[in-house]
C-alpha cells in the first residue's frame, strides 16, 4: 500500500462516506471516523493472533470496512480477499436510523433485509467505507459481494487463512456455517465470535437461543455458544484441532445459572 494522495484529498474521501464502523489509517495523518477507534481495532487485531502472513492467501469473510482485510495486507498476504454481502448492500445511515427508533418506541427491529428503503443490494451502499479506503491506500485486496452460506465455494477457492470474525453468532445454522468455513480453509481459520458460560454447566456444550433482539438489541443475533460447544463443533465441522486464543473467562462471582456473555476466539487447524 502506497500513500501517494495528499493529505486534503485524503479528507476529502473520508469525509465522503456517511457512515464508517472502521477506523482506517489512510495515511498523512488521515483516520477515517469509524464507530470502532483505532486503538479498539488493534486491540482486536493484536488478540487475534494471526500467524506469519507474508506470502500466504488470506480470505476475511465479513469485511465490513476492511480493516482487517488492509492489515493482512500490511502483513504480507500476497493474495488477500475481502468478502460481505449483508453489510454492504444495506443504507448504514437508514439502518442506524431505524434502530433508534424502535429502541425510542420500545420495539423490536424488522429484519433490515425486509426493509426497502435499508436493503438495497442493487447499489451496495454499505460498500462505500471499504471502496473509500481501498482507493485511498491504493491496496490490491479483491471484493467479493456475495453471501458465504450460499455461494460456490469452489469458485471462491481455498485460502491458507480464513478470518471469520463477528460473523457466526448471525448465522441461523452455525453449524453448516462453519462447514463452509473449513472447506475454504487450507490451514488455519480464525474464528471469533460472542459466546456464553454458564457457570456449573462448562462440562455442556451449550448453545444460547435469541429469538428477537436479545444479544445487544440486534434482530440479526441468533446463536451464542460455550467454549466447548465452539471447539466441538470446529472439530466436527473438519478442523483437526482447535485451541482457545482469547475468552473462556473464569466464573468467580457469577451467581449459579447466570449467563456471562463474552467474546471468544478459537484458532482451528486443518
Amino acid at each position: 500500500m502506497f500513500f501517494k494522495k495528499k493529505r486534503d484529498q485524503l479528507r476529502q474521501m473520508a469525509e465522503s462516506v456517511p457512515s464508517w464502523w472502521h477506523s482506517i489509517d489512510l495515511g498523512r495523518g488521515v483516520v477515517t471516523p469509524g464507530a470502532k477507534p483505532a486503538a479498539d481495532l488493534g486491540a482486536e487485531l493484536a488478540v487475534l493472533d494471526l500467524p506469519p502472513l507474508k506470502g500466504k492467501t488470506f480470505l476475511d469473510v465479513g469485511a465490513w470496512d476492511g480493516y482487517f482485510s488492509f492489515a493482512a495486507e500490511g502483513c504480507g498476504a500476497r493474495r488477500v480477499v475481502a468478502l460481505d454481502h449483508y453489510v454492504w448492500s444495506m443504507d448504514l445511515v437508514a439502518q442506524v436510523e431505524y434502530w433508534q427508533e424502535c429502541q425510542a418506541k420500545g420495539i423490536v427491529p424488522r429484519p433490515y433485509e425486509t426493509i426497502p428503503s435499508i436493503w438495497r443490494p442493487g447499489e451496495l451502499p454499505g460498500k462505500r467505507g471499504f471502496d473509500t479506503a481501498h482507493a485511498a491506500l491504493g491496496s490490491r485486496v479483491e471484493s467479493v459481494v456475495a453471501d458465504f452460506m450460499t455461494m460456490d465455494l469452489d469458485e471462491l477457492g481455498e485460502f491458507d487463512v480464513v478470518l471469520y470474525k463477528g460473523v457466526l453468532y448471525h448465522m441461523e445454522n452455525p453449524f453448516a456455517a462453519l462447514r463452509r468455513v473449513a472447506k475454504v480453509t487450507g490451514e488455519l481459520a480464525i474464528i471469533e465470535t460472542a459466546a456464553v458460560l454458564v457457570p456449573g454447566f462448562e462440562h455442556c456444550a451449550v448453545w444460547e437461543f435469541y429469538e428477537a433482539d436479545e444479544l445487544n438489541f440486534d434482530p440479526s443475533n441468533w446463536w451464542a455458544p460455550s467454549s466447548k460447544a465452539l471447539r466441538g463443533m470446529c472439530r466436527a465441522a473438519g478442523f483437526a484441532r482447535v485451541e482457545t486464543v482469547y475468552g473462556d473467562p473464569a466464573p468467580s462471582g457469577t451467581a449459579p445459572g447466570e449467563v456471562v456473555r463474552y467474546r471468544e476466539i478459537v484458532h482451528a487447524w486443518k
